[in-house]
């Protein structure tokens, strides 16, 4: 037994995540840390961040040229349903910033890159600047960074399974706080190799040292963002991975190189832009990841055998991962265990219900399933369907309505908004009633149709 670990805990939950020996020297590191951000504020706005009654609190600082030092910190994030504005602000000062107090951060953090973004070495800090036109430095973010032990706990049986997995989330819900800390559990405690590419020093850190908190993953760092998907394939080529972390794919090469390592058997964790599947799904850059949508055209006797339209939306090919979380706060997330399958779903228009996990304060994880057309914590529905088709437009939610003569049923308007949303042309004219100036209205054949539509 190692040190700081007492018996007598429940079987499945780390002993370091209840261990309060653990706990104490944690947060003295994380203080640490902390402090070297602190560090490189001006005397005048360190000193209230310093009287803070909870530095753990504080999620970033704000300085813009010509306005008020502000910091933010969180409040109630770990509470369901409380919106974007999860966040409270506090003034540190009444003078206004200045150039020079921008200049005294810039000259004690690292260089800034491509994406303007710099850090602290050995530290998981990030500082994003803003520039004017000239390219001077007239605002900064200086964002908290911290390593979260136990954070995996919500998704370990997914991850350790060796499934691919998909993180989506709203900014600063800790997407990159879990994949930090997901790389780190597969290679200390799955001894797994690990690679982690790490387009901002986001995950790892900045410096050429990686932070403690990946443990024995290894880090490629990218050298500008437009190179990320060469290193995605640049690890798998030379360093013969079992597991590949990625942070932020938001493009196709990206995503093409996703597809690549997953054909190639390396089990892929890593986060993409948007909140939910549905996003993701009418997202014509991203929705490969999630197998794509394409139109298909039905027979007549398919068509009758479904009870729908004869050009319907179908899965376009196997997705990239096989398990998508949505992040709904830092100790909530709901479950998609089989994207293939929930995709399908929601293209039909079928329920595919999903599985929500909250981590209780304790560290145990309670799970639910959630029923579609029900309210979830949001107050929103949860359909799947009926989400997908706000997304695609103000269409009617029940697509299965009698056709006017020579019209379209709500079904085809939904898809052919979907069709544009996803390949920028609404969809191809089988039935002869889309182009009345063509003279192809052919009022018989909708009224045929529609005996079996209605």
């Amino acid at each position: 037994m190692t040190q700081n670990q007492p018996t007598g805990h429940p079987a499945g939950v780390p002993t370091h995540s209840l261990d309060p020996e653990w706990h104490a020297a944690y947060e003295q590191a994380s203080a640490d840390d902390l402090d070297l951000l602190l560090g490189t504020l001006p005397p005048h706005i360190r000193a209230p961040l310093q009287q803070l009654e909870s530095e753990g609190d504080l999620l970033e600082v704000v300085l813009d040229l010509g306005r008020r030092p502000e910091a933010r910190l969180s409040g109630g994030d770990s509470t369901p349903g409380q919106g974007h504005g999860r966040y409270r602000e506090a003034a540190l000062s009444d003078e206004e910033v200045t150039a020079q107090d921008l200049d005294y951060v810039v000259s004690r953090i690292g260089a800034f890159g491509g994406d303007n973004r710099a850090g602290i070495p050995r530290t998981l800090h990030r500082i994003s600047a803003i520039r004017n036109r000239r390219g001077e430095v007239v605002g900064l973010t200086c964002r908290v960074g911290r390593s979260v032990a136990g954070t995996v706990e919500i998704l370990r049986d997914l991850v350790e399974g060796g499934r691919s997995v998909l993180i989506l989330g709203r900014p600063g819900v800790g997407k990159t706080t879990l994949l930090r800390e997901v790389g780190r559990v597969l290679a200390d405690e799955v001894a797994k190799r690990v690679i982690i590419v790490d387009t901002s020093n986001e995950i790892a850190g900045d410096g050429d040292i990686p932070h403690p908190g990946i443990g024995r993953a290894r880090r490629m760092q990218v050298p500008a963002p437009e190179r990320q998907h060469g290193v995605m394939i640049e690890a798998v080529e030379n360093h013969m991975p079992e597991v590949i972390v990625i942070d932020e794919i938001g493009t196709e090469l990206e995503a093409a190189a996703a597809r690549t390592i997953a054909e190639r058997g390396v089990q892929l964790v890593g986060t993409a832009h948007g909140n939910t599947l549905e996003n993701l799904l009418m997202n014509p850059t991203l929705s490969d990841l999630v197998g794509g949508i394409q139109p298909v055209t039905l027979g007549d006797e398919e068509a009758r055998r479904r009870g729908t339209q004869k050009t319907v939306l179908e899965r376009k090919g196997p997705p990239t991962f096989d398990v998508l979380v949505e992040m709904r706060a830092r100790q909530q997330v709901a479950v998609h265990r089989d994207v293939a399958e929930t995709v399908d779903a929601l293209l039909r228009g079928a329920p595919a219900a999903v599985e929500v996990r909250t981590r209780t304060d304790d560290g145990t994880v309670e799970r639910k399933l959630e029923v579609p057309g029900a309210m979830d914590a949001l107050g929103r529905t949860t359909s799947l369907a009926n989400d997908l088709r706000d997304a695609a437009g103000d269409v009617p939610s029940r697509p299965r309505v009698r056709p006017e003569r020579g019209g379209a049923s709500g079904a085809e308007a939904w898809l052919d908004s979907a069709a544009r949303a996803q390949f920028g042309h609404g969809l191809p004219d089988h039935r002869g009633r889309r182009d009345r100036r063509g003279g192809r209205d052919d009022v018989r054949r909708g009224r045929r149709e529609s005996a079996w539509v209605a």
